[in-house]
């Protein structure tokens, strides 16, 4: 059993702090639980490109409030309760009014040092 406390993650290796997001990594790859799970902050007044074109990933919000923009696509709010899954490796815009947080699961799981590539890609892990 893996048992995890955020105050025994923020300020470690597993912490990813840049200047559009905050990502706490509970479970990585080495965890050995086939997705990785993540606690992450999305800095308020930020925008982000994304694409993870190597990785499934479900958010759920738990506070604040943005947008997410598909690329070519529609645009939907992002509030409390919300949950969105990039299942067809959408290239996205996240952008973030206020300070959210965001309850994130990778599959493939991330190894814990990935930020986001001039594509906002993350590389797949070798195995």
């Amino acid at each position: 059993m893996i048992v995890k406390h955020l105050e025994q993650i923020v300020g470690t290796a597993d912490d990813i702090d840049t200047p559009t997001w905050n990502s706490r990594r509970f479970l990585l790859k080495r965890d050995n639980m086939g997705f990785s799970l993540h606690d992450t902050i999305i800095k308020a007044g930020t925008e982000t490109l994304i694409w993870y074109r190597n990785h499934l990933e479900a958010v759920y919000c738990i506070e604040g409030e943005g947008e997410i923009e598909v690329v070519g696509g529609e645009t939907y709010p992002i509030q409390p309760g919300m949950m969105y899954a990039l299942n067809g490796h959408e290239k996205h815009y996240l952008r973030a009014k206020t300070a959210m947080r965001m309850v994130c699961v990778f599959n493939p799981p991330l190894t814990g040092r990935e930020v986001h590539d001039e594509e906002g890609t993350y590389p797949l892990a070798n195995a």
